[in-house]
């Protein structure tokens, strides 16, 4: 297994009087794709605002490269977070709907101030994978389908080289197709060496993807190993997550 890019030991978080995370323990290893699973409520999404800074770990340790960036003895904000090199697409999406494709992407590129200063060849590779972004390069964002909003959120996240992406359940609520889309270009980043850690309920997409898995229950990781040896083990599948992944390709 690879160097760890992040690693969560003992993480706590608090939400006003609610004990959210207790003790969540796994690490995302460099260069794969980690799969952050769980049933609804596990505290997944939690565990990624933790992470980004959004919400403070109460106890615990989050390091990042080889540094310490949330829990005990150092808790950096949210763009100091970023400055690192982590960036976040949230289950949300997170785009500015009276802005359009270009501008989107100029406001999450911090190196450019006009589109000239887009690094031109890497502006060409997200359109690679997102053709339709190039398409309505002026189209306010509001205005494109739900799967095109979220090729934008992800464009935005990978528009500059980040060391690590987290990504919040980026199929949720879109069609088959296009979550075969999608699939196919996490795929190609994949390909690229980009360490993700990957919330998702669709399992086609985690089987697809996933190289290393976490899995949650009640604020807590209840399992740790390869994506491959959970997607063969249908018993194993029903104990954690209440069904299988066969049920759901």
């Amino acid at each position: 297994m690879s160097t760890p890019v992040l690693q969560l030991d003992n993480v706590h978080t608090h939400i006003g009087a609610y004990h959210i995370l207790h003790g969540v323990d796994f690490t995302v290893p460099q260069g794969e794709v980690t799969m952050l699973l769980g049933r609804n409520g596990a505290g997944k999404t939690t565990t990624l605002r933790t992470i980004m800074g959004l919400w403070q770990a109460s106890r615990g340790r989050i390091t990042f490269d080889g540094q310490p960036i949330g829990g005990e003895g150092q808790r950096l904000s949210t763009p100091e977070i970023a400055q690192r090199g982590i960036a976040y697409v949230p289950e949300t999406m997170g785009i500015f709907s009276d802005l359009t494709v270009k501008e989107n992407l100029l406001l999450a590129a911090r190196k450019a101030r006009t589109v000239d200063d887009l690094d031109t060849q890497r502006l060409e590779w997200i359109f690679g994978l997102f053709p339709a972004l190039k398409k309505f390069w002026l189209y306010p964002a509001g205005k494109l389908s739900g799967g095109q909003k979220q090729m934008l959120s992800v464009a935005r996240a990978i528009v500059e080289p980040r060391k690590l992406l987290l990504i919040d359940e980026p199929s949720k609520g879109l069609a088959p197709a296009i979550i075969q889309n999608l699939i196919g270009a996490l795929q190609e980043l994949k390909r690229t060496q980009t360490t993700i850690l990957l919330v998702e309920q669709n399992f086609a997409m985690a089987k697809a993807l996933g190289d290393s898995v976490a899995v949650m229950d009640d604020g807590r990781v209840v399992h740790r190993g390869r994506m491959a040896e959970l997607a063969e083990d249908e018993d194993l599948q029903r104990r954690l997550l209440g069904l299988s992944l066969a049920a759901h390709q």
